[in-house]
């Protein structure tokens, strides 16, 4: 699943996507710190791995492995 960087806030490294349906999904500080990466910015696109309940567990840049 992909989705757009809608906000980023850098002191709790947490925000909000914006799904391909217009769906807002938050992502918490662990989803960010699991993605390995120094910053986000608004507008950019982020693949998003999610657990069984539907929580965002990992944002990684789409054309990364």
């Amino acid at each position: 699943m992909q989705g757009t960087v809608a906000t980023y806030d850098p002191a709790s490294r947490s925000g909000t996507l914006l799904l391909d349906d217009g769906t807002e999904l938050a992502y918490p500080a662990a989803a960010f710190d699991a993605s390995g990466l120094r910053l986000l910015r608004l507008g950019q696109r982020v693949r998003i791995d999610r657990d069984e309940s539907g929580a965002v567990t990992r944002l990684t840049i789409p054309t990364l492995p």
